[in-house]
């Protein structure tokens, strides 16, 4: 399966020692030059980020397309332009991004999106996780926003829902 991802999947599972799951469930992930140096330079010391760049399966590829990482970059940052722009390009099955401006751009131009939380849905379908409760705990508590109610309906529709008393 062909996966470009943004930043923030990866930056999030590896804080959370669950970068793996995106090798099990991805093989190969591509990232571009601006994600990558979001994760390794910039990130350099921060949790996860030797992982990240230990990783061989987190490739790096250059985009082609700077017109239209230019035009993104009007609503977008660099690391998510140019993840739009390379998805497009090598004709990924599957767009990486938690930003919501950038997932509707992506959306917009038919790049086929999920965010970190897809991710855990994907791996707990496949059996790669038991439970998403404690991994989404731990997102949090790792200083990912997810909101109450996105909280409340991803553990509703894992199966992992405190029942109504």
């Amino acid at each position: 399966m062909s996966v470009v991802s943004d930043a923030s999947p990866i930056i999030h599972l590896a804080r959370i020692g669950q970068l793996d799951l995106l090798r099990h469930l991805y093989g190969e992930v591509c990232v571009p030059k601006a994600v990558w140096e979001e994760l390794v330079v910039k990130g350099k010391g921060q949790t996860g980020a030797k992982k990240i760049r230990q990783a061989k399966w987190i490739k790096q590829k250059e985009v082609s397309n700077h017109l239209l990482v230019k035009a993104l970059r009007r609503e977008l940052d660099a690391g998510e332009a140019e993840a739009i722009a390379l998805a497009i390009e090598v004709g990924a099955e599957l767009l990486l991004m938690d930003d919501k401006i950038g997932r509707r751009v992506a959306q917009f131009l038919n790049v086929p999106c999920i965010g970190t939380v897809g991710v855990l849905m994907e791996a707990k379908a496949k059996g790669l996780v038991f439970a998403i409760k404690p991994i989404l705990d731990a997102l949090r508590a790792s200083g990912f926003y997810l909101s109450n109610e996105l909280y409340e309906r991803v553990l509703e529709d894992a199966g992992e829902a405190n029942p109504k008393r």
